[in-house]
């Protein structure tokens, strides 16, 4: 699964040939497809395999012990290190989107039933709890999910744009590790009507998680990585 994941990352489903998924897996063509009909079939997999470690992972960061407040944090920035660290999880989210947009037959109708909506149900059932304890603003818990989440979005979509722009580069490591700062701190400021708290919940949320060493598109690395990030948020984050 590992090879499907990286090799859909890659070439999206069109551009990618089972022959290749089959070599890079270690595998002849023949097993391949004595477990998977059709390379539909093993994309849908690929693609459930990797939602899957983000429904866990998330699930345990928004069950923690912890505020409202610090686990939509906690989740704001497990979405951005995870665009960073696991290339493979965002090319594989825009193939999907570019599909949807061409009216293409897609495998995110069943994705999102079993995944994304109960997930973001969840999310916003945590910012509402943190509306109505009076620790973030009473706005709307949707747009409160687009603003943060979608702004990690746009930064690594626009990246290619923002270097010809800027002549820096978005992608390296200093400049991927002031923006994660910021953007963590710009909400420890804007959502939390206690300012001054919010922004000790940012420094403390961004002490327990640390920046991923490195970039990685396999899916193991992809694993171990979310995992760790669920263990730390649950064990180290707490409300003060």
């Amino acid at each position: 699964m590992e090879a499907a994941v990286r090799m859909f990352s890659q070439n999206g489903l069109a551009g990618a040939r089972t022959e290749q998924i089959a070599e890079e897996a270690g595998v002849n063509k023949a097993l391949l497809y004595y477990y998977f009909k059709s390379k539909e079939d093993l994309y849908a997999a690929a693609l459930e395999s990797v939602f899957e470690e983000v429904r866990r992972s998330s699930v345990a960061v928004l069950e923690a012990d912890a505020s409202p407040g610090e686990r939509f944090l906690e989740i704001v920035l497990g979405n951005f290190d995870r665009s960073y660290s696991h290339p493979s999880w965002r090319t594989l989210m825009q193939h999907e989107m570019v599909r949807l947009h061409r009216g293409e037959q897609s495998s995110m109708a069943p994705m999102v039933e079993r995944f994304f909506k109960p997930l973001w149900a969840l999310l916003d059932k945590v910012l509402e709890e943190g509306i109505a304890a009076g620790e973030l603003i009473p706005a709307d818990p949707a747009q409160m999910r687009y603003s943060a989440l979608g702004a990690n979005v746009f930064y690594f979509l626009s990246a290619p744009l923002t270097r010809l722009a800027s002549g820096t580069d978005p992608l390296g490591r200093e400049e991927l590790s002031r923006r994660r700062e910021s953007a963590i701190r710009f909400l420890g400021q804007t959502i939390f009507i206690d300012r001054e708290r919010g922004a000790r919940v940012a420094e403390r949320v961004l002490a327990s998680v640390p920046m991923p060493t490195s970039g990685g598109s396999n899916n193991s690395s992809f694993k171990n990585s979310d995992n760790d990030a669920a263990q730390t948020s649950a064990n180290e984050v707490r409300h003060k």
